[in-house]
């Protein structure tokens, strides 16, 4: 997060209302990714001194802005056609495994924050709310019944496409990159407060009205299951973000199509973890 009156991010612990600034612990991190490489025995030092700090000493979340909840991971890897309604609806097959592929960095946005759409090279600009994993630890060849203890917390991804692009080339990197596609957060949430990632509702609302309602339940491939896959192949470094796919909704499968315009609200939210807004806005152009 920033204060009102700075740019520069600072990491804060939410608590309620209030945010406690990470800067008087006796360690300086000034990422997540950082507290994250640390380990869990320094979480566990944050935690006490975050517990002990009162009130008065936390900053009110109203006074502050957002940036991506997590600013520098390793890599962004997404996962697409994860959910059978979302697939269908884009006509496209997922039999075969998971969907991989990464996201650009440039493409991190936070909460409240600007997404800059590119009208001149797309008008087909959709929205996918999907659920957030965060590595916690080196994860290479663990099982499915390991591999949330290899996830540090969860957060909020709007997964935002241009589809006309998706569409017209093989890979999907692009299409889903351009500056500011990939908005996340208002926080990370950490694993423990969510015993089990696939009983979250996920809801996407565009100017007020609801276009996606679901559950993680609905997913092809749980939590546990993605992580172990893509393990098998590559090791997960702590920081990695996971995006887990979308269900069903999308702009492009509504008659008539629903895309994102200057001045549309896009508003995911996940249950046990918040809601990430974001307002379109025209892109500069050359």
């Amino acid at each position: 997060m920033t204060r009102a009156e700075s740019q520069h991010p600072e990491l804060v612990a939410v608590r309620g209302d209030v945010a406690i600034p990470l800067n008087g612990f006796g360690e300086h991190f000034s990422t997540l990714q950082e507290l994250i490489e640390a380990g869990p025995d320094t979480l566990t030092r944050v935690r006490a001194f975050v517990d002990e700090q009162p009130d008065e000493a936390g900053l009110q979340l109203a006074e502050l802005n957002y940036k991506s909840a997590i600013l520098d991971p390793p890599i962004v890897l997404a996962v697409g056609l994860n959910y059978d309604e979302h697939a269908s609806e884009l006509n496209l097959d997922n039999d075969s495994g998971p969907v991989l592929f990464s996201l650009f960095p440039n493409s991190l946005n936070g909460h409240g924050e600007e997404v800059p759409l590119p009208v001149h090279l797309s008008e087909e600009v959709d929205y996918e709310g999907e659920l957030g994993v965060v590595i916690g630890r080196a994860a290479k060849n663990v099982t499915p019944e390991e591999a949330l203890d290899y996830v540090f917390g969860y957060t909020v991804v709007n997964d935002i496409t241009a589809r006309n692009i998706q569409f017209a080339e093989p890979q999907w990197s692009r299409c889903k990159s351009f500056d500011g596609f990939t908005p996340v957060g208002p926080v990370v949430v950490t694993a423990d407060e969510i015993p089990d990632p696939q009983a979250l509702g996920l809801t996407t609302d565009v100017d007020g009205l609801r276009v996606q309602d679901s559950t993680t339940e609905f997913m092809i491939r749980t939590v546990a299951q993605l992580i172990s896959s893509i393990s098998q192949s590559l090791t997960l470094l702590p920081g990695t973000l996971i995006s887990t796919g979308s269900p069903g909704g999308a702009g492009r499968s509504r008659k008539p199509p629903l895309y994102l315009h200057p001045a549309t609200e896009v508003t995911v939210t996940i249950e046990g973890i918040g809601s990430i807004t974001n307002i379109c806005t025209k892109a500069d152009e050359a």
